[in-house]
């Protein structure tokens, strides 16, 4: 007798599905793992966005007033007093209350940043016209060892700012202080020691004084022209 044979399953039939196949399983743990990516990637991106320190604890906020962020609180800005310019003038902030002051720190032989606000405050000098007059550019060198009285001179030469900005330079333990003061950061870059890693910001300092806006290195030249006037009103 012959054992009964068992009827080929119809074309159009599926597969037996093995035990070990999930098709639930396998669309769910690709999702799933771009899931953690996504996460982790905006967890890395939140936790690295981290603000400067600013001098005196303040932090910044946009105001309708002002076109760069705002200080608070408003506190009198850090003395600089101890600093001579390039060509052995000392300079002392408190001297040009009744101004506008724009302070900001760079090193003559830095390729990219401090070029781009020197020519930056150029516009804005330019944009003011006869109010230029009401306001003082001041930069700090971060470079002690670089900023020669005739590296700084020529650098202000070729940006058009010659007579126009004060530009501070000393040794390192003269300039030192003022940079804590500032909150500011200066190391020589170990891999390219040509080249000065610092903070490149531009501070806004009022008529009175005190520390009132900020302003990124990639700023708009029409910013600072625009908060001139309540600079010199505050």
């Amino acid at each position: 007798m012959q054992p009964p044979t068992t009827a080929p399953p119809p074309p159009d039939a599926p597969p037996p599905e093995s035990p070990s196949r999930r098709p639930g399983l396998q669309i769910f743990l690709p999702v799933l793992l771009i899931l953690v990516v996504v996460g982790a990637l905006t967890f890395v991106l939140a936790s690295g966005s981290s603000k400067p320190q600013l001098p005196g604890g303040a932090t910044s906020a946009t105001t309708s007033r002002f076109d760069g962020g705002v200080l608070t609180p408003l506190r009198a800005a850090p003395a600089l007093s101890t600093l001579r310019n390039y060509t052995g003038q000392p300079v002392n902030l408190a001297s040009y209350r009744g101004k506008a002051v724009f302070l900001t720190f760079l090193y003559t032989h830095c390729p990219d940043v401090c070029p781009l606000i020197a020519s930056h405050l150029h516009t804005v000098l330019s944009e003011l016209g006869s109010r230029a007059r009401q306001v003082q550019l001041i930069a700090v060198s971060v470079d002690p060892r670089g900023d020669t009285p005739g590296a700084v001179g020529a650098f202000l030469h070729e940006h058009q700012l010659s007579g126009q900005m004060q530009y501070l330079i000393g040794s390192g333990a003269q300039l030192a202080p003022v940079w804590k003061s500032w909150y500011v950061g200066s190391s020589r870059d170990v891999g390219r020691p040509a080249l000065v890693n610092h903070s490149a910001l531009v501070y806004g300092i009022s008529a009175s004084g005190k520390l009132t806006t900020i302003y990124a290195s990639n700023f708009v030249p029409s910013q600072i022209v625009h908060d001139v006037a309540p600079l010199l009103a505050s």
